[in-house]
């Protein structure tokens, strides 16, 4: 039986092709972060959802796709990532398409969530393995453009959705965008390819080369190897802090937004259609705005942890994220609480640029796929905490009235406070900078 290759030709294959098609595939996969666009139409369709119910669908998709990334990072260690990424494209589509058939919240989780989750974690993981393993001379920088795309699907799907939303309604607008994501998705998965076995770009000399005390330190762990190490579970209770903060923020963006709106803006007297749906408008620019930094956030400081270093660059991250989301509740103008997401956006980039080089870094490139699989279930995790925790823990200041487009009689909308949820996500990040300091093996 004969075997097949799952590598190329460093000769004759251009590595950056392997950015491009992560790019591609990124931006589909990031367009889970627009679940808030498509809450307040969701909440019309199916008004008897709560707050809460309304929040499931965002944690489980996250969840799915954290989950079933270790898997899939398996598989793409065994027989390559185009395969795998291609399963992924197919399923995300078939995921999003029968979600706009959904009748109730079950069906709904089960299309939308499962296995659209199930199918970005396989998606997901491809380009990240495969990126790190082609550039090792530019591990952060070139890590951070691979999950750029992803912070930045919602900068290109939010406007696409709301025209949907409005011209052909929110169920239909999943199949659109199912389809859109199937196609591109597959099409990015062709050039995810791996180099051969001790690919090393032109002119770069790797460090344990020409430092002999260093080779004896780096090894290749499986995860099970990983997992007996103190140094990764201490940096998988960073990441699922940072995630927790992250998501928080990018999953209830427009609710966060039209709570403080609404408040503001209530005299005793329905709130007429037309300044409602001004609020909603301005959550959706918001959403651009925190996914245009997400984007930003895993280029620029992937580049700075190549400069001064991972462990320097995680802590200034953390300090600088613990910051905002303690002050958050008192940027109540949109000004500043634009400033304010989109901080957190920014901040959130960086993690997830951040956290593959330091996989790799860590525990080595050989079972990349597999190992940052693993540490992405913190990602998971933050994912069911942080989307629930702010409503949850939201205290209802008053019910307010606003005049639906319909003209019917007056709709009742919860806003209050997320100050309890800030407190504790910014508390969590504040403690992971000082935890980072903490963790011996840097490399980088």
């Amino acid at each position: 039986m004969k075997t097949v290759s799952l590598h190329v030709s460093a000769r004759t294959f251009n590595r950056w092709l392997v950015v491009v098609g992560a790019i591609l595939i990124q931006m589909s996969l990031g367009a889970v972060y627009i679940y808030s666009v498509f809450k307040p139409a969701l909440k019309q369709r199916f008004p008897s959802w709560s707050q809460t119910e309304l929040a499931l669908p965002s944690q489980v998709v996250l969840a799915c796709f954290a989950f079933s990334m270790p898997f899939f990072g398996k598989l793409q260690d065994r027989f390559g990532p185009r395969l795998v990424a291609t399963l992924g494209g197919l399923l995300l589509g078939a995921g999003l398409i029968s979600a706009s058939f959904a009748t109730s919240l079950w069906q709904f989780v089960l299309s939308y969530a499962v296995l659209g989750g199930i199918g970005i974690g396989a998606g997901y993981v491809c380009p990240v393995a495969t990126c790190v393993k082609w550039f090792p001379d530019m591990r952060g920088l070139i890590t951070g453009l691979a999950v750029a795309g992803f912070g930045a699907g919602a900068l290109a799907f939010t406007p696409v959705a709301k025209a949907l939303i409005a011209s052909q309604g929110v169920m239909p607008t999943f199949m659109y965008l199912g389809l859109i994501f199937l196609v591109f998705v597959v099409l990015g998965a062709q050039v995810m390819v791996n180099p051969p076995p001790g690919y090393c770009p032109p002119g770069y000399v790797p460090a344990d080369r020409h430092e002999p005390s260093e080779a004896s330190a780096q090894r290749e762990f499986t995860w099970r190897e990983m997992l007996g190490t103190p140094q990764f579970w201490m940096l998988w209770a960073t990441y699922f802090a940072g995630c927790t903060a992250g998501l928080m923020i990018i999953m209830n963006t427009t609710n966060i937004w039209l709570s403080t709106a609404l408040l503001r803006a209530y005299d005793d007297t329905a709130v007429p259609h037309t300044v409602y749906a001004n609020f909603v408008s301005q959550g959706a620019l918001a959403v651009i705005v925190v996914s245009v930094l997400n984007a930003a956030g895993r280029v620029v400081w992937g580049k700075v942890s190549d400069i001064i270093g991972r462990r320097r660059t995680l802590v200034a991250i953390f300090l600088y994220a613990g910051t905002v989301m303690l002050l958050l509740n008192y940027l109540n103008s949109y000004a500043l609480f634009l400033l304010g997401v989109a901080s957190i956006g920014f901040c959130f980039g960086g993690f997830l640029a951040l956290y593959p080089a330091v996989t790799a870094d860590f525990f080595g490139t050989r079972h990349v796929g597999a190992n940052y699989g693993v540490m992405f279930s913190a990602f998971g995790a933050g994912g069911l905490l942080g989307p629930w925790l702010a409503p949850r823990l939201m205290q209802v200041v008053e019910k307010v009235p606003y005049l639906p487009s319909d003209g019917t009689a007056a709709v009742l909308y919860e806003a209050g406070s997320y100050a309890p949820a800030f407190i504790i996500s910014g508390a969590m990040c504040l403690l992971s900078a000082a935890l980072l300091l903490r963790v011996h093996g840097w490399r980088k």
